[in-house]
């Protein structure tokens, strides 16, 4: 899909080249890799080899995400993948709200992926489906930044394309009905209070998913985007952690 709008400064696609042992990170709906930044860096500086994509139609301008679908963010992961396959022998995956969703559909389709971490991923959010009934509205209000930590704002977009809400709700249906397929270790993390996902998602992924190892690590002081909240320093120490069971880095 051609984009037709420059990438915001802090939303561009970010490597960090380390050792055999990948690392891919995808932000979420209507976000930018500023998001996972944090954590990218964290993960590089532990020695590992890092990818960040910048999901089609995000970073740029509302009427961009609003061209681009599912398929198109799907594709950006994949090359995100195929990147780290090129260097590394042992890829995991760490994804934030829709990231989360791309990330247990890259686990569905990629079996070799060793295990994943999920920040307040989305497989169902009922407030959403209200859209199907709408007509004649282009954009919605922005869902971006929802963050409990004072002085702190996410990259994100201030409006949210219907047709692009529409392509998340094919995307969580898709991946939630094939959640039994995910088979690897899964670090599963959940907001006690989020105002995007709702925190139940949480639940329905680990009853879902088929992994013998899977574990819920509930975040008390952060909202939606915890990646950039309280909760923050916790989920690098926890995935690192995690990642470093499966791992010989």
């Amino acid at each position: 899909m051609e984009e037709h709008y420059p990438i915001l400064e802090g939303a561009e696609p970010f490597s960090i080249e380390g050792g055999r042992t990948g690392i891919l990170i995808s932000h979420g709906f209507t976000g930018t890799t500023q998001s996972m930044r944090p954590l990218g860096d964290a993960y590089g500086a532990a020695g590992y080899t890092v990818y960040g994509p910048r999901l089609t139609g995000h970073g740029t301008h509302p009427e961009d995400m609003e061209r681009s679908s599912r398929h198109d963010w799907i594709r950006s992961v994949e090359d995100g993948y195929e990147w780290l396959r090129e260097r590394c022998d042992t890829i995991f995956m760490t994804g934030l709200s829709m990231g989360g969703t791309l990330t247990l559909y890259m686990a569905q389709k990629h079996p070799d992926i060793r295990a994943i971490a999920l920040i307040n991923a989305a497989v169902d959010i009922p407030s959403m489906k209200q859209v199907h009934e709408l007509q004649d509205v282009r954009f919605l209000e922005a869902i971006g930044s929802d963050i409990k930590k004072t002085d702190v704002t996410e990259l994100a977009y201030d409006q949210t394309p219907v047709k692009s809400v529409k392509e998340i709700l094919a995307l969580m249906e898709e991946v939630k009905a094939d959640l039994d397929s995910v088979a690897c270790p899964a670090l599963i993390f959940v907001s006690d209070e989020d105002h995007v996902v709702p925190p139940d998602n949480a639940d329905m992924i680990e009853a879902g998913i088929s992994s013998e190892i899977k574990e819920l690590s509930r975040m008390h002081d952060s909202y939606h985007v915890a990646t950039l909240d309280n909760d923050q320093g916790k989920i690098i120490e926890e995935t690192l952690a995690f990642f470093k069971r499966f791992s010989a880095v």
